[in-house]
């Protein structure tokens, strides 16, 4: 990261002007509204007064043991696959958690630059600090006003992150792409059957889809299913790492770090299911 290649990308969120470095560490738009850069990489541009808070650090632990172990290597396959390739991507992260999947993609895009974007500061912190990878980062609130320039991104990648379609399209060039990656009705079925995660709308699909049809052309759908084999510290990373983190009671707590076996024991397979979404933006 340099303060050069971050302002590229950002505008003000108090004006909407342009944001330029203006000393050390520091960006500012043209009618003074100036911002601190952390060392660490990173900026933070929420609007005033947001008091909504990101992942924890221990929701973001449990999602990197989860996914650096491997667990979702099919859909990082696919994810690579569906898009499109260029020279000079430039890849909007919006929800990055640890930006697992941001540098997966990466590895393979010697070209691309990237901003890692989430409501956590503690995750856009992980997604910036990966050594050898191409990432600025910024701390925002994705269902506000997005503090990004017009036509700013390529690319916007969105797995299992909320979804804001008017600024996705402003902030997404003319033909740029859009993936989205949801879960699909049967995504871990066998730990909501017994209380583990939280149970999930059947339309949802759906209703992402509705939400995006006035900006964008949906151009591919992929449904990547597999089973995964979890031991006892699997399934608790996986319970973990998600919204379920928030809404634990004491008893599925017990049941995610305590079920049958030893804790190098599989329990029963678990299905993961996801629809991957790719969209041209009009």
């Amino acid at each position: 990261m340099t303060l050069d290649s971050l302002s590229r990308w950002l505008r003000c969120p108090i004006c909407f002007a342009d944001l330029s470095p203006s000393a050390a560490l520091s960006l500012a738009c043209l009618h003074g509204h100036s911002y601190d850069v952390a060392k660490r990489g990173y900026v933070t541009l929420l609007p005033p007064r947001t008091k909504v808070h990101g992942d924890s650090a221990e929701m973001l632990d449990a999602r990197q043991g989860f996914l650096d172990a491997g667990h979702y290597a099919p859909l990082e396959a696919a994810l690579d696959g569906v898009l499109p390739r260029s020279e000079n991507e430039r890849i909007l992260d919006a929800g990055c958690g640890t930006g697992h999947y941001l540098r997966r993609l990466l590895g393979t895009r010697p070209t691309a630059n990237a901003l890692a974007a989430d409501l956590s500061p503690s995750a856009v912190a992980r997604a910036v600090r990966s050594p050898g990878v191409r990432v600025d980062g910024l701390v925002a609130d994705l269902w506000a006003p997005l503090p990004l320039r017009d036509a700013a991104a390529t690319i916007l990648l969105n797995v299992f992150a909320p979804r804001n379609p008017p600024e996705f399209a402003r902030v997404l060039e003319r033909n740029g792409v859009l993936l989205v990656v949801a879960p699909a009705p049967d995504h871990l079925t066998e730990l909501r059957s017994r209380g583990l995660v939280l149970g999930m709308q059947d339309d949802k699909i759906a209703k992402i889809q509705a939400s995006l049809v006035d900006l964008f052309s949906l151009e591919e759908e992929r449904v990547v299913r597999f089973p995964m084999h979890l031991d006892r510290s699997a399934v608790g990373a996986l319970v973990g790492m998600g919204p379920s983190a928030y809404h634990r009671t004491d008893a599925s707590s017990a049941a995610a770090d305590d079920p049958p076996g030893d804790a190098s024991t599989e329990s029963p397979p678990v299905t993961a299911a996801m629809r991957v979404l790719l969209y041209r933006r009009r």
